[in-house]
């Protein structure tokens, strides 16, 4: 019982602590530099402040609803089979990668609940505020992700007697991302890397849980 006691508190610390550093560095990018400006920190790592609309397809209203909807209904998913897979007291290592992909799945679904309606609107020319005095820039639930962190590791022009892209410019890993989307690809590769031959015994632990309710 001790051991399960610490494997769902660890889990929260990792949770809680995840979001921590991903909403302050939001608000900070947010509140302290304007949209699409970018500072360069080394020549393959710069701080470049976009911001995702996470529409779905592209449709603006339903899309984007439907979306923010989906991923609180996901992290509700996610942070039920967490709590089995702490009770089950299944490995330390698993529940940990879990708990990173839910935190960050969390940190996404913050700014896409919220952030329209405590910031005013980033553009070029204007910096977002905190608690606007004419209200945020969009509604409850339509709130843009706040993505910062960009990492151009290759940037170079390909080679002109190359077919098809000769003299086109070149950027090896061009996403733009935040600290959330970091935790939930780390959590899930880590998932993939080192116990991708334990999915059998979290099936078990749900089976059996649906089984109970029978």
């Amino acid at each position: 019982m001790q051991k399960i006691f610490t494997k769902g508190r660890m889990a929260l610390l990792i949770i809680f602590g995840v979001l921590v550093i991903d909403q302050l560095v939001k608000v900070y990018i947010k509140t302290h530099m304007f949209l699409h400006d970018f500072k360069k920190v080394t020549s393959w790592f710069y701080i470049y402040f976009t911001e995702n609309n996470g529409m779905a397809f592209g449709m603006e209203i339903f899309g984007k609803l439907f979306l923010t909807v989906f991923r609180i209904a996901a992290v509700a998913v996610i942070g039920w089979m967490l709590y089995r897979f702490v009770k089950a007291n299944l490995k330390w290592g698993f529940i940990a990668c879990v708990a990173f992909i839910m935190a960050g799945a969390i940190g996404n679904i913050i700014d896409s609940v919220f952030y329209g309606v405590l910031f005013s609107e980033s553009n070029y020319s204007q910096m977002a505020t905190l608690l606007p005095d004419g209200g945020g820039y969009a509604p409850l639930l339509y709130g843009k992700v706040v993505d910062m962190l960009y990492f151009p590791l290759i940037e170079t022009d390909w080679p002109q007697w190359m077919p098809l892209v000769g003299g086109e410019h070149f950027i090896f890993f061009s996403p733009i991302f935040n600290i959330a989307d970091s935790s939930i690809s780390c959590g899930i590769i880590a998932v993939l890397l080192f116990y991708n031959k334990y999915w059998g015994d979290c099936f078990q632990v749900l089976k059996k849980t649906n089984e109970g309710k029978e």
